[in-house]
């Protein structure tokens, strides 16, 4: 006997495995990003005094390095993470995403469709729903990147 937890269960699931294929598609833009920004910080002057007063290695990623890539990866993540959501709104709403059953941004904005014409606030909350969170997901990450930038709070 199948209950609706068993269905909940298994759209959770498929949701989770689209957002980590979403993240591992990914995975190369972040390894540039922080391929390209250690390579950056390498020549910084205070990564060479550090490096020429016979500092090592793990205590110069982790003073200097770590803390200047934090920031920008933190960003990535959460567009990443924002780009996730549309992707599962979109599957879902054309009927590739998670089962109907399981509620989702695309199967509300799916499910309200044929009433469009009659009320179409049931497809455009929804939708401005689904904008607003993607919206808060990139505030997030611009609110994480101004809070852990080491650049921005030498400058206050």
């Amino acid at each position: 006997m199948k209950t609706s937890l068993g269905a909940w269960a298994r759209g959770a699931a498929l949701a989770a495995a689209m957002a980590a294929l979403a993240g591992a598609a990914q995975a190369q833009t972040v390894l540039r990003l922080v391929r390209s920004l250690v390579l950056t910080l390498r020549d910084e002057v205070y990564v060479q005094a550090a490096i020429s007063s016979g500092t090592r290695l793990p205590r110069i990623l982790l003073r200097h390095i770590l803390p200047n890539v934090m920031g920008p990866v933190l960003v990535q993540g959460t567009y990443i993470f924002a780009a996730a959501i549309l992707i599962e709104a979109a599957l879902s709403f054309l009927g590739a995403g998670t089962p109907s059953n399981v509620l989702s941004w695309g199967n509300t904005i799916s499910e309200g469709r044929p009433f469009f014409l009659l009320a179409a606030w049931i497809v455009i909350i929804p939708g401005m729903f689904l904008s607003a969170t993607v919206l808060a997901v990139n505030l997030l990450g611009d609110g994480l990147r101004d809070a852990l930038d080491p650049r921005l709070s030498r400058q206050l």
